[in-house]
């Protein structure tokens, strides 16, 4: 499928839309699609992603400015006609062969009205590719803009349907406001988040996205973290019977325990395998995790970072320990974390961490931890940030099905 993404402008140009076209154009062409960035400036910044200059496409191209400047201020220039004509003429050539078009802004804003009404003049031709139309802001609704606003033509090509375009855009909000707008219903327009991108946002090690996709953690609610070696000590058969019992109320939970055997005991690698039958017994294939099992070398201390970040919670059961870095590494990191009520961590922790006796019920503990998440609002938003506002998930669930189905 060949997929024409068009705005104004292009990353590296910095602005809202350009971010959101850079990580749809990665998405799409992660997904095996021939995607292809129409733009009036910025360059390529994926070798898989072809960025096509046309300079009337910029909001700040000269000729563009000039008939803006007459439009503002409500007068129809002559040079509007021949520019919407040479941007047509143009568009005919380079959108051959494209199966979907999806324009941003540019049925919403004012920024170059003379593309917008180049658009909607063949958007409807026969070949011309299906057209998506995203809005992020919208003029008309705009007390910034609406002075610009003007009434007749092109000014109401920004508030009036587009016949069998579809209509996509990024919050509820935004949903009412275009179906007042365009006097259609909010059912026939889809809402389409913006979101983030885990990766780049904490500057994930390789290492990290590779183990996150193997033991497919992205999907746990809530990934609980063990960063402990595998020795006696560690109490880490408590940490898989509470999982268990976690698991009730958030079927998705997940354990992972980062840490190799300990180097100094050579009955370390019994109690490993020993771990690892009580995992199975439990039946926790899939939800607890022994980093040991899947990475037997060293695992660098920046990929341990990494799993604070994505971590919900530090789950630290042990029954002895000198110091407990996990938990200043828990604290900066601001997870809630769940302890073992012994001296030196409650030296560490004080008042600002929740305590457990290492020798209680996995039910008492696994109640503690769903209490604290699901009464903290930070963890509340972070697991629906998660779950429905990483792009991944986005492109999943929303945009690659929309795709499909204009296409078809």
């Amino acid at each position: 499928m060949r997929i024409a993404l068009l705005h104004y402008s292009s990353p590296p140009i910095v602005g809202g839309v350009e971010s959101v076209l850079a990580h749809h154009a990665h998405l799409m062409a992660a997904s095996g699609k021939q995607v292809v960035i129409f733009a009036g400036r910025g360059k390529i910044f994926d070798e898989r992603i072809p960025v096509k200059l046309m300079p009337l496409l910029n909001s700040r191209h000269p000729e563009v400015l000039n008939v803006k400047t007459q439009l503002d201020k409500g007068s129809l220039p002559a040079a509007f006609d021949e520019l919407v004509d040479q941007i047509k003429s143009d568009l005919s050539v380079e959108l051959n062969g494209f199966d979907v078009l999806i324009a941003h802004n540019v049925a919403s804003l004012h920024k170059n009205l003379a593309l917008t009404a180049a658009i909607h003049g063949m958007y409807q031709l026969p070949g011309f590719p299906r057209l998506i139309l995203w809005h992020h802001d919208l003029a008309w609704e705009s007390s910034r803009y609406r002075p610009e606003m003007h009434q007749g033509y092109p000014w109401d090509l920004l508030r009036v349907n587009w016949p069998g375009a579809t209509q996509v855009v990024v919050s509820q909000v935004r949903q009412q406001e275009l179906s007042e707008l365009l006097h259609i219903p909010e059912d026939d327009i889809h809402v389409i988040p913006n979101g983030v991108e885990l990766s780049t946002f904490f500057k994930l090690e390789q290492q990290t996205l590779q183990l996150v996709d193997q033991l497919k953690l992205n999907q746990a609610y809530p990934l609980l973290l063990l960063p402990a070696r595998l020795t006696r000590r560690k109490n880490i058969e408590l940490a898989l019977s509470t999982l268990v019992e976690l698991r009730k109320n958030f079927p998705h939970a997940m354990l992972l325990v980062t840490g190799p055997e300990g180097p100094h005991n050579p009955r370390n690698v019994d109690y490993k395998k020993k771990l690892i039958k009580i995992r199975n017994d439990l039946n926790l294939q899939g939800a607890a995790h022994f980093l040991a099992e899947t990475t037997p070398g060293f695992i660098p201390d920046e990929v341990i970072a990494d799993f604070y970040h994505l971590a919900d919670a530090l789950l630290f059961p042990s029954l002895e320990e000198g110091f407990g870095i996990p938990l200043l590494e828990a604290g900066i990191s601001s997870k809630p974390i769940f302890c073992a009520d012994i001296p030196v961590l409650h030296e560490l922790g004080g008042s600002d961490v929740n305590y457990f006796n290492p020798h209680a019920t996995p039910t008492s503990i696994a109640g503690q931890i769903t209490t604290r998440l699901n009464n903290d609002a930070t963890s509340r938003l972070a697991r629906r940030v998660k779950h429905e506002y990483t792009w991944e998930s986005i492109y999943k669930k929303l945009i690659e099905p929309l795709i499909q189905e204009v296409a078809s």
